[in-house]
């Protein structure tokens, strides 16, 4: 029986059993944190495979499942925007990791915002791609991920409303994440993080503006045009508030950026990331 490509390495952080994924190492570059986002039946792995190669030829990659995703251990106290961050800061520490770069995805981008706000000593660069930190209404889009119910037939809608342009291949990879997404346990842990109605969850996750105006890392900010599940006003307004902040938008593009241009994503993050 063939191993999936999901399951890496298991880690203690924070007291929570801790499935990681731990590449390239640090030519120089440093290393990078890269925090996934919410989707049903998502890990680190199905977030960044394709991102973790092409940033492990100059940095050492972390990526870990937060808890309650993917294969590290379910501990539902931890379910919050304070738990979360807690549980990526307990991955830096088990690793021995005093400074890094973080990446965010989505939900990933608040607990990334949160690290630079209340550990900016730890904080080296940030990327937030399509991220969630800041309030906005919820979009149908987001409702429908965070209100999954499983079958095949909802994965294959979410991925459409997740891309700009879905694949041809669309109906086997959600036959595979409906797959992930009913492992025993899974869907009971996703269904008790976001429950309706949703709008709370979503300002639960935002940070004050005076709070993400003291972000003193460098920024890169990602996001699609076409994005209908984190809408672009928040990329806007983060890039509004973040003195040193920069934003790339992508055209053609929903809110898998790192997936939908997967090589042009990697270029740019790589190249922000090296620095001057």
């Amino acid at each position: 029986m063939t191993a999936s490509p999901e399951v890496a390495a298991s880690i203690s952080a924070a007291g929570i059993t801790t499935n990681i994924h731990d590449s390239g190492t640090d030519p120089g570059g440093g290393t990078v944190l890269l925090i996934h986002g919410s989707g049903p039946g998502v890990s680190a792995w199905a977030n960044w495979r394709l991102t973790i190669p092409a940033l492990a030829q100059d940095f050492r990659v972390v990526a870990p499942d937060l808890t309650g995703f993917g294969f590290s251990e379910r501990a539902p106290a931890c379910y919050t925007l304070s738990g979360w961050t807690a549980h990526a800061l307990g991955v830096l520490d088990a690793l021995g990791l005093e400074r890094v770069s973080v990446v965010g995805n989505s939900f990933g981008g608040s607990i990334a915002l949160s690290l630079a706000i209340h550990h900016p000593e730890r904080v080296n660069r940030l990327g937030l791609m399509g991220a969630v930190g800041v309030p906005f209404a919820i979009t149908p889009g987001l409702d429908a991920v965070w209100g999954y119910e499983p079958s095949v037939e909802a994965m294959a809608e979410l991925l459409r409303i997740f891309t700009a342009t879905p694949s041809p291949g669309i109906d086997e990879l959600a036959r595979l994440r409906y797959e992930a997404s009913t492992r025993p346990g899974v869907h009971e842990a996703y269904a008790s993080m976001f429950p309706a109605p949703r709008q709370r969850w979503v300002d639960a996750m935002a940070h004050p503006d005076e709070a993400i105006s003291s972000i003193a890392a460098p920024t890169m900010l990602f996001h699609g045009r076409e994005d209908r599940v984190i809408p672009m006003t928040t990329s806007l307004r983060l890039l509004d508030l973040i003195p040193d902040a920069q934003l790339h938008v992508f055209g053609n593009c929903g809110h898998w950026t790192q997936i939908e241009h997967a090589d042009e994503f990697a270029r740019l993050l790589r190249d922000f990331l090296l620095g001057p």
